[in-house]
């Protein structure tokens, strides 16, 4: 398959706005507590999805799964677990200190570090930026920073206008609690990027067996088990303290047409979340030579569009002018940042092509 790193990344910007949106449902999610909630969507985001997905793509894959060497399977899926207490860190920074500043803060750490990390490993980190277009791409990442930079003073522009209009702060807002999950999430979920790369053998023998570009869903079963694993043990104990469990075994509590629905939409959520790595597999692939910026040019993707998704839902709606257009700057800068990480990775492709 011949990369094409302009069409890896509008594969990316799909795997953004279905990461930026697989929390919606749970909007409307009714007489479930966020736990029960969780729980269901993390069956079909680290279990159903990408057995299912998994089987229909890659050929012989219980075979892919079983050749793996152990090392290489242990690595990932506990690499993987370990991404499990940043998302549950995640979660619970959304609920402290909301939506815009957890996905900016949190994904923006991951960003950098799950790109920077795997490198340094692979003592690589030197050369890709060296490499011919390796600079441009550099230079695309520190804009990107410098955007997400911008859509968190934003975020804080938006909480200290809100307050102030209100002239109380809110007793749903907590930045302390809020701001240290967010670090933990964010720096934990930067693992998840080192998980994969650690499991990329897998996705070789995946290319062995004649799954082409679909190679990276083998591996992302293996991490996605291990992520699975720390939630439902976490999750499981928490609703069995509080009770709420018993939400999950019988409709009688809340009927069974709502049951119906908030299963159905935590079914989706999970399976947003999912479709986000199933297009960066296959956008990852086409990055070719440049396959290091896929986690970065994705995250980037997915902190953009989750503003987008804000405006959309008028979460900006009652914010002044300034704050808004500050809003306004940091996309357009991100937007940049794209652009010059792509055209970097082009340029790359080209030259070791020989073009």
């Amino acid at each position: 398959m011949t990369p094409n790193p302009i069409v890896g990344t509008g594969l990316h910007a799909i795997g953004g706005i279905s990461a930026a949106s697989c929390y919606m449902p749970f909007e409307k999610v009714k007489q479930w507590s966020w736990e029960v909630f969780w729980i269901v969507q993390a069956l079909f985001a680290w279990l159903i999805m990408p057995l299912v997905i998994g089987y229909f793509t890659v050929p012989d894959l219980f075979l892919v799964l079983q050749k793996a060497p152990s090392s290489i399977f242990w690595s990932a899926f506990l690499l993987g677990a370990t991404y499990g207490f940043g998302g549950l860190s995640f979660g619970y920074a959304i609920r402290n200190i909301g939506y815009s500043l957890t996905y900016t803060i949190s994904i923006g750490i991951s960003a950098v570090l799950g790109t920077v990390i795997p490198l340094m490993l692979n003592g690589k980190l030197i050369e890709q930026f060296t490499r011919p277009g390796g600079g441009i791409v550099l230079a695309g990442m520190l804009i990107s920073i410098v955007g997400v930079a911008l859509c968190g003073k934003a975020g804080f522009m938006k909480e200290r206008f809100l307050a102030k209009k209100s002239g109380e702060k809110s007793s749903n807002f907590n930045m302390s609690k809020g701001l240290l999950l967010t670090l933990i999430g964010g720096t934990l979920s930067a693992i998840w990027g080192v998980s994969l790369e650690v499991g990329q053998p897998i996705s070789d023998i995946a290319a062995e067996h004649g799954a082409g570009h679909f190679e990276g869903n083998a591996k992302l079963i293996v991490s996605s088990l291990g992520c699975l694993a720390t939630n439902l043990v976490w999750f499981s104990i928490s609703t069995i303290r509080d009770g709420s469990i018993k939400h999950l075994f019988t409709t009688k509590l809340i009927g069974g047409k709502q049951y119906a629905s908030n299963f159905s939409l935590s079914a989706l959520a999970g399976s947003l979340w999912y479709i986000q790595f199933f297009f960066y597999g296959v956008g990852h692939v086409r990055m070719g030579s440049f396959q290091f910026t896929s986690w970065a040019l994705h995250m980037s993707m997915l902190i953009f569009f989750s503003y987008i998704i804000g405006v959309i839902m008028k979460e900006w709606k009652s914010v002044d002018k300034k704050t808004y257009s500050s809003l306004l700057v940091a996309l357009v800068i991100l937007v940049i940042s794209f652009v010059v990480m792509t055209y970097g990775s082009y340029v790359g492709e080209l030259s070791s092509t020989g073009h």
